[in-house]
């Protein structure tokens, strides 16, 4: 259909056939996800940036082994995430998460009033300082969720680790974010 954008996995084919423009596209579909993922490990924007950058030329690199028809979302995030978690592990930093929430206002709703803003930013750094506290597991199993908003095959892939272990570490994870939420 003319006029609608072409799916990942048909754009994902043509870059594998060498369509330099068919990656452009996949990388400017991506590159804010990326950005994310690389940043909820790194912890700094710079380091999530080049790891981003780096992450999408070896996913190039990769393309022919990329499995046609598969979904090329999860399968960038897992070389995004890799290539962040070997720049954090080289440089033996370890920064505290700092994310940038949107606010979530979409047009068309309504202005929070002042009074509400600064409340919910109140209780957004709350929770933030909360989430940097817990381990680097617990941090980042749920800053993918719910931060980035992934999904748990999309956490997976990003974490490196299976489906099932996402949902039982989110599941202990948020047990200890709520009982430091009682203990505030």
């Amino acid at each position: 259909m003319e006029g609608r954008p072409e799916e990942d996995s048909g754009l994902l084919a043509r870059a594998q056939r060498g369509d330099a423009a068919a990656y452009e596209e996949i990388v400017q579909r991506y590159q804010q996800v990326a950005f994310r993922t690389a940043y909820v490990i790194t912890g700094s924007a710079a380091d999530a940036e080049d790891a981003a950058q780096e992450g999408f030329v070896k996913a190039y690199r990769a393309l022919g082994r990329f499995r046609t028809g598969s979904d090329p979302r999860p399968w960038l995030l897992r070389i995004v995430a890799n290539e962040a978690r070997n720049r954090v592990r080289s440089s033996q930093r370890r920064h505290g998460l700092e994310l940038r929430l949107a606010e979530g206002f979409r047009p068309g709703d309504a202005a929070p009033s002042p009074e509400a803003a600064a409340v919910a930013a109140e209780e957004r750094q709350r929770l933030l300082e909360l989430v940097n506290r817990l381990d680097e597991d617990d941090r980042l199993v749920i800053s993918s969720r719910y931060f980035l908003e992934l999904s748990g095959e999309e956490t997976a892939a990003a974490l490196g680790i299976p489906e099932g272990t996402v949902k039982s570490r989110l599941s202990r994870a948020l047990a200890r974010l709520r009982a430091r939420l009682e203990d505030a």
